[in-house]
């Protein structure tokens, strides 16, 4: 082959290499800052296949997802003066390109160092004027908010938007737990006291109630028995003095006949009595005459 043909097959190849790299494709998650010996000449934010100027123009490009940058863990002093090690982490977005190259360059550790230092500083200023209960309770979504929304104002200036600042955890100090694990340890034991207190006085009073019911109940009872009692006996009274009166031949002998077999009933009975005794007279002589039974004629 001639000089002539490779220089023709040189100077293809040098065409092939220049106009490849003057091509370049732009991702849906990227966004593109073209510069020219360091200086910014154009934005590009639709994606596709662009052109630029080889070897005279570069090309930058910077995520346009969202991102997310973890927050040291840090001590923070609330506003009752209690101390508490948050560890949190901001999620962000490159909103302009150009002001961002201009602010941190084309890497993203510039901004996470400033991110830092900006989400610190907020950190320190919103929760310093927040008690312990507002950042452990449903509040913490509107200290969140306004932690956000100082960082974002912040961060303009750097094109960048933040999205969201959130506690991914807050704990306390290792000497700080143990002095409120006492005290939440004591107020549950004082609460529980003063549960078991009410309860031995209601307890107590229903005690109290019920034993006065049952007195009065009693009380009543006995009086209604009493009376039934008495009715009984002046009716039985009644009835005794009525046969009484009808045959008292007969009556004596029921009456003495009742008082022998309350006294020889058992069996066991012993009767220390003289012969002529009135208790042994029914024996001796036997009923009266006129309640004798009668004789067979």
């Amino acid at each position: 082959m001639s000089r002539i043909g490779y220089a023709v097959i040189a100077a293809l190849v040098v065409l092939v290499l220049v106009g490849g790299s003057a091509l370049f494709t732009v991702q849906q998650t990227e966004q593109v800052l073209v510069t020219q010996f360091g200086q910014p000449i154009r934005v590009i934010t639709k994606p596709g296949l662009h052109v630029k100027i080889p070897l005279v123009q570069t090309v930058i490009s910077f995520d346009r997802r969202l991102l997310e940058y973890p927050v040291n863990s840090e001590e923070v002093i609330l506003g009752d003066q209690r101390r508490l090690i948050v560890d949190s982490f901001t999620m962000f977005r490159i909103t302009d390109p150009l002001r961002y190259y201009q602010a941190v360059g084309p890497t993203e550790e510039g901004i996470r160092a400033r991110l830092n230092s900006v989400v610190s500083s907020s950190l320190r200023r919103v929760l310093g004027n927040e008690q312990l209960l507002n950042v452990l309770s449903s509040s913490r979504g509107r200290i969140m908010g306004l932690i956000r929304d100082q960082v974002n104002a912040e961060m303009t200036n750097f094109g960048v938007a933040i999205e969201d600042v959130r506690i991914r955890r807050a704990d306390l100090p290792e000497e700080n737990t143990q002095a409120i694990l006492t005290r939440m340890q004591s107020e549950r034991q004082r609460v529980a006291a003063q549960a078991r207190a009410e309860g031995a006085e209601g307890s107590a009073r229903i005690r109290a109630d019920a034993d006065r019911e049952r007195t009065v109940l009693l009380a009543q009872a006995r009086a209604t028995a009493d009376e039934l009692r008495g009715k009984g006996e002046a009716e039985a009274i009644a009835i005794y003095a009525d046969a009484f009166q009808r045959d008292d031949a007969f009556f004596k002998l029921w009456r003495t006949l009742q008082a022998y077999r309350d006294a020889f009933a058992s069996g066991a009975s012993r009767l220390v009595l003289t012969p002529g005794d009135d208790f042994l007279k029914l024996l001796r002589e036997g009923p009266a005459p006129s309640l004798a039974p009668a004789t067979a004629k």
